[in-house]
């Protein structure tokens, strides 16, 4: 028999990637990748707010296009017989929270003439924190109201999320809101937009958007009810009223490939398309995810991803993002964590700070830092440079270096950013495991997992856990394309579960790092530091006193240098 291939598309937050790949074994056979016309580095800013962050959509409509027929074209060149009629299924990951105001057809307010020029008709991108007000004003009414919305998403709403965007725009651009029919999810829309289904009594909405983000449950039937969100906005329940009060997981059809993108793409029209889900929960299915395995999938953000059987009981987590059934496996609670900024912070390093001027890059610095032992620096930064998703969820927090002298180095102060999102990262780890859930082993994803062996040992060291980088280097695409072929089912060549799908396609970790013992006695001495930075700047309730800190820092940077 002929080979069968799924096709993954990743939109992130500068372009879109499709990656081919063989379903029997999971080898990737081609990739294509556009970046988005529209904006900075595909993002519309505004300088007169730092804190917004859009897109605009027809930059994913075009950048599919190009990214498939590119894919195609390769695989053409790479496998000998490919036919793009071996393709069954197709799987769709995106960034999020990024909701979008559509009409009553579900197409974007942003191609409406009306609305062509307003940044509030476009996608409202995941690190768009304009919405801040109005996450605190919901913490607050949830915790009167429904504490039990607050509960399953780590007790604290973000700036970053679905309904504190769209009070935002109520309150900001009121012509837009009035509008808007309804929001939908990116993840949501992509996939209804290329099999015909945006009309929203048609959409099938992803129970990892709405879980995640959205205060979406099946225990309280659905969506938040109108009561709440009157409480907020009277304008809230007019869009609660278009949303469905079921939600659906990856495995599922969002629908069929349509005759009109199936040309458009060089594809068979009838392509089954999965219900659409977050990069870094379809990235932990790339990764091969189970329990007891903390996946974090490292980009300009974190996101990090643990499982666990729906039949266990489970404690409400407080700092997490979500606690969702279904999310990232069926029949698995989802739990999800992240940092607002670890490549972010590297590239404002290299790019904006420029230590070594404009010729500087990451390779650079990421090689004199290798040669600086643990410690030796005396620096600690704290990594809040876009705010901290998990668990303070505050996005109002900022970043820090702490030690500096008049002989500290480019290369110390790189190191240490690098060592900060680990400490981060541990701070996370140890939250899940404060609440039960046991962390034996950690995959890393991502291209800077991949690149980058000091971060990567860092992160083992600092977290004193085997970290092994996941063997695809396109982890999110490529668990994409593992729900494209769940999603096919097997009657198509495919697979009708995901258990199955990961069987036969992930393997086993690229590369393992095992942490270094004489390493790990520094990075505890220096994380219990960063603790209290962090509880001293993070917690309102915080008693930590910084006193020593300073000198604590000097004791280390002496020891470890002679």
């Amino acid at each position: 028999m002929s080979s069968r291939y799924a096709i993954g598309l990743d939109f992130g937050t500068a372009s879109v990637r499709a990656l081919v790949v063989d379903v029997a074994t999971g080898d990737e056979i081609a990739t294509g990748v556009c970046n988005y016309r529209h904006g900075t580095d595909g993002v519309i800013v505004d300088s007169r707010d730092p804190l917004l962050a859009r897109q605009h959509p027809q930059d994913y409509l075009d950048g599919t296009q190009s990214a498939i027929r590119d894919a195609l074209a390769l695989a053409k060149r790479q496998v000998t017989g490919f036919s793009a009629t071996q393709v069954i299924g197709i799987g769709v990951d995106t960034t999020g929270s990024s909701p979008m105001p559509v009409d009553q057809l579900g197409r974007s307010l942003a191609f409406d003439p009306v609305f062509a020029d307003d940044p509030a008709a476009k996608v409202w991108l995941w690190k768009d924190h304009t919405s801040h007000v109005e996450a605190e004003e919901i913490t607050a009414v949830a915790g009167k109201m429904r504490p039990q919305y607050l509960a399953k998403c780590g007790g604290r709403y973000s700036s970053e999320w679905f309904w504190a965007k769209i009070l935002h725009c109520a309150r900001t651009a009121p012509k837009v809101f009035q509008a808007a029919y309804t929001w939908v999810e990116i993840a949501d829309w992509i996939p209804a937009a290329i099999t015909g289904t945006m009309e929203p009594g048609k959409l099938r909405r992803g129970i990892c958007a709405a879980g995640h983000k959205a205060f979406y449950n099946p225990s309280w039937g659905g969506y938040p009810d109108a009561e709440f969100l009157g409480q907020l906005d009277a304008g809230l329940v007019r869009v609660g009223k278009t949303l469905s009060g079921k939600a659906y997981s990856s495995a599922q059809a969002a629908g069929e490939l349509t005759p009109q993108y199936a040309e458009a793409f060089g594809l068979p029209a009838g392509i089954p398309v999965a219900v659409g889900a977050f990069d870094a929960h379809l990235g932990a299915v790339g990764a091969g995810i189970k329990r007891n395995v903390l996946v974090k999938l490292i980009g300009t953000s974190t996101c990090d991803i643990m499982v666990v059987p729906e039949r266990e009981k489970l404690a409400d987590i407080p700092g997490l993002c979500g606690i969702v059934p279904g999310s990232v496996l069926p029949d698995y609670f989802g739990l999800e964590a992240g940092q607002s900024a670890v490549g972010d912070i590297f590239n404002w390093f290299v790019s904006v700070v420029q230590p070594q001027g404009s010729a500087g890059s990451h390779e650079a610095l990421t090689k004199a830092a290798s040669e600086i032992k643990p410690g030796a620096s005396g620096l600690l930064s704290l990594d809040w440079h876009n705010g901290n998703r998990t668990i303070l969820v505050d996005q109002r927090l900022t970043g820090l270096i702490m030690g500096l002298t008049l002989h500290s180095t480019p290369a110390e102060m790189y190191r240490a950013l690098i060592e900060a999102t680990a400490f981060g990262a541990r701070v996370i780890m140890e939250r899940f495991e404060e609440y039960g859930l046991s962390v034996h082993r950690v995959i890393n994803g991502g291209g800077i997992s991949a690149k980058n062996h000091l971060a990567m040992q860092i992160y083992a060291d600092v977290m004193n856990r085997p970290v092994g980088v996941s063997r695809s280097g396109q982890t999110c695409a490529f668990g994409a394309a593992i729900a494209g072929a769940v999603a096919a089912g097997k009657s198509r060549g495919g697979h009708d579960t995901f258990d199955d799908a990961i069987a036969r396609m992930v393997g086993e970790p690229a590369r393992i790092f095992t942490p270094i013992s004489g390493h790990v006695a520094v990075y505890e001495r220096l994380f219990k530091v960063y603790r209290q930075l962090h509880d001293a700047f993070g917690r309102k309730d915080s008693t930590a006193h910084l006193g020593a800190v300073m000198k604590e820092l000097l004791d280390i940077r002496d020891q470890a240098r002679s």
